[in-house]
């Protein structure tokens, strides 16, 4: 009889031990599954954000276009009318107005995308695609507010192109270029004003210097009946690059006073180029002070500093990201 009981508690304890590792597999295999799921419902929901900013990427590319279209039938239209400069003016129902307003949701999409792509406001991340439609997002939403004072709305017909191109190039990855700081975010953030000021700048410029080129064929006929009189032009030309130069100014100087060494090897060419950029508008506002300088060396050295900061940063972003990744 004593064998007998040790040999039925044995047992028992056996069938315990059993039902015990079965419950722990079982649970193991409930994590497992959950597990899996979450993994499957996280991924799920990334696709469709991804799917989603797609999606609002085109809409705001396609508004973007549709914009530039509707600026150049505006000119178009009132150059075939032959309609004195009255044309120009903003009326509720004229294209220019609708333009705007379009332009203005196609900027909302677009900053959407890009706060998205670019982790705000929690993070921030620019690789160089999304550097790219966070710099055309700050020139459209500059120049949509220097419409509101200035008749600058030629200016869309080729900025809002660029701006469709980069919205929908954003989806590219070449990086992950992530800013840690709140001081280096208030540089990247001053850079990025500074670079859409400028590029406003040297599309004034461009206009410029043909219309220059216009008036000194004494064929000023055809949409140039209806830009503002050359001095206009060229002051707005000058009164960008005054502040264009001002942000510039003050994102080198929190460069030098945040980062702890602008001339290490990944950001030598970088400052080295930028502090060329802005030795070249340095210069050229002095010029226009001292000299009165105009016309096409206002011109040329605009283009020269916009094309040296373009090579700083994005030039210097497509070597480290595309071409020697």
């Amino acid at each position: 009889m004593p064998d007998s009981s040790i040999d039925t508690s044995i047992a028992r304890s056996d069938i315990n031990a059993l039902k015990r590792m079965q419950q722990k597999w079982l649970a193991l295999a409930c994590y497992s599954k959950i597990h899996n799921v979450s993994n499957i419902v996280n991924a799920n929901t990334v696709s469709e954000s991804i799917i989603l900013s797609f999606l609002l990427s085109l809409l705001s590319a396609a508004l973007y276009c549709l914009t530039s279209v509707l600026l150049y039938r505006s000119l178009s239209s009132a150059t075939q009318a032959r309609e004195p400069e009255e044309t120009v003016k903003d009326e509720p129902g004229s294209r220019r107005q609708r333009a705007r307003w379009i332009a203005t949701v196609a900027l909302l999409l677009h900053a959407i995308v890009v706060f998205s792509y670019a982790g705000l406001p929690a993070d921030l991340t620019l690789p160089l695609f999304t550097a790219l439609a966070a710099t055309t997002l700050t020139i459209v939403f500059l120049l949509l507010l220097l419409c509101i004072r200035q008749p600058a709305d030629y200016l869309g017909i080729a900025i809002y192109p660029i701006a469709a191109l980069s919205i929908v190039a954003i989806h590219y990855k070449t990086g992950n270029t992530q800013v840690v700081g709140e001081a280096i975010q208030i540089h990247v953030f001053l850079s990025l004003l500074s670079y859409a000021v400028l590029a406003l700048a040297a599309s004034q410029a461009v206009l410029v210097s043909i219309q220059r080129r216009k008036l000194s064929k004494h064929k000023p006929g055809g949409f140039m009946r209806l830009l503002p009189p050359l001095d206009s032009t060229e002051d707005l030309l000058f009164t960008l690059l005054s502040a264009g130069f001002a942000l510039l100014t003050l994102s080198l100087v929190s460069g030098f006073f945040y980062l702890e060494n602008m001339f290490a090897q990944h950001l030598v060419h970088k400052t080295v180029l930028s502090c060329i950029g802005w030795t070249i508008f340095a210069v050229l506002i002095f010029g226009r002070w001292k000299f009165g300088w105009r016309g096409k060396k206002a011109v040329t050295w605009t283009l020269a500093g916009f094309a040296t900061l373009i090579l700083a940063y994005f030039g210097s972003k497509i070597v480290l990201e595309i071409l020697l990744k």
